[in-house]
């Protein structure tokens, strides 16, 4: 801005020391206000006021020498105009600028009244330059110019006293108004400015905590899609190829485990492709969530002597994100009551019950307790998924356990 009051902001606003932008934090230039946009009339005002008041003062007649003077003082004003319009000025400068103004006002009205005009642009120059209680004590001093001059001249019997002294006293009044006024103006306008840089630094860190959020959420889901696919594969992968290590001499049984190695290899390799191309869980792509479940429940029967036996019940049509949750849930509750357990039976049902749909996996292995603060990723894992589409996990131990997953249906 071309006032004072427009550089306040970078020091002070409002009373407050103004905080600096983190340099993180996107910077987003501001539009020009009103102010700053039509200052250059006020450049085309002085210019005409400081040519018009030279006139005035040259066409006086009385001593040339005060005219003179008077068109020097004026000339001095008016070439200190581009310190207090370009802002040049320390808060020491604008005491001594105001100082300076005064005394050169002072100069050219007490050697003709003329040079009085040049008040109309000198006053509000004071007012752009100096402090605001320091510019009304030095504009109400100027304007008391004129009528000192008179009084000077020809003394209280002068005849444009009584007309110099009712305008000089409303002159005064108002411009004290008009001063505070457009202070609490443009402060006010400042202090919007600061608000709106501040909410545009709030909106860019409200944004990148949202990426982080959304990238922490990210890695999180990818991570319990690798433990829920990629991870359990190699896992079967790795325990067939010890099974083939452990039956060296049976061709029969060798073949049969690299072959349910070579068949979960591709199994893997079709979910990597699927995660990558952010797809449907392959094993849901060739079918129903029954028939994904029920593949699962027979490749862990071929892998293990464990008898697995599945019950799908009449289940209501499901969207994608809840299918996968269950999927993902019989997946990893297999995994365990495999790897944790030692059962030798597992049973695995699918069933809607009052407007949600169950899966219940049960083991007849040695169990653990549900409550150890230690649990693995796997169970933290499905909590995270069944919370995700507003479902619960409950998991009872004893002997032999029971994973139960509930969504909405």
């Amino acid at each position: 801005m071309g006032t004072r009051e427009s550089r306040v902001g970078a020091r002070r606003v409002g009373g407050r020391r103004t905080a600096p932008v983190p340099a993180d934090v996107p910077v987003v230039e501001q539009p020009v206000n009103a102010w700053q946009r039509w200052f250059w009339l006020w450049h085309v005002f002085f210019a005409i006021d400081y040519l018009v008041t030279v006139g005035l003062v040259l066409a006086e007649t009385g001593s040339a020498t005060a005219r003179t003077i008077a068109v020097a003082a004026i000339t001095a004003i008016a070439l200190s105009y581009p310190f207090s319009a370009r802002r040049q000025l320390t808060a020491r400068g604008e005491l001594v600028f105001a100082a300076a103004v005064l005394l050169l006002a002072a100069v050219a009205i007490l050697a003709t009244s003329a040079a009085g005009f040049a008040l109309f642009a000198v006053c509000p120059m004071v007012f752009m330059s100096a402090p605001m209680p320091v510019a009304v004590v030095v504009v109400s001093l100027m304007i008391l110019l004129p009528p000192l001059s008179a009084w000077l001249r020809n003394g209280f019997g002068d005849p444009s006293m009584s007309v110099l002294l009712p305008i000089t006293a409303l002159l005064i009044i108002f411009s004290i108004c008009i001063g505070f006024w457009f202070e609490r103006v443009l402060r006010q306008s400042q202090e919007r400015a600061q608000l709106i840089e501040q909410l545009e630094a709030t909106r860019a860190e409200v944004a990148r905590l949202s990426h982080e959020a959304g990238t922490s959420a990210e890695r999180e889901r990818l991570a319990r899609e690798i433990h829920d696919t990629l991870a359990q594969g190699f896992t079967s992968i790795l325990t067939l190829l010890q099974a083939v290590e452990s039956e060296w001499g049976d061709e029969k049984a060798m073949r049969r485990h690299v072959d349910l190695a070579a068949r979960t290899a591709r199994d893997n390799l079709a979910e990597a492709r699927a995660m990558v191309a952010a797809l449907t869980p392959s094993a849901l792509a060739s079918g129903t969530l029954e028939d994904a479940v029920r593949r699962q429940t027979e490749r862990l029967h071929e892998e293990s002597a464990i008898e697995v036996s599945f019950m799908p019940g009449d289940l209501p049509t499901l969207g994608t994100a809840t299918e996968v949750v269950l999927l993902r849930a019989a997946q990893e509750a297999l995994t365990n009551a495999r790897r944790h357990s030692g059962a030798s039976r597992i049973s695995v049902e699918l069933s809607a019950v009052d407007g949600r749909v169950r899966l219940t996996v049960t083991d007849d292995g040695r169990g653990f307790d549900p409550g150890n603060p230690t649990e693995g990723f796997g169970l933290k894992g499905m909590r995270a998924r069944a919370e995700q589409v507003g479902g619960t996990l409950a998991v009872h131990s004893g002997p032999g356990t029971t994973v139960t997953v509930e969504v909405p249906a």
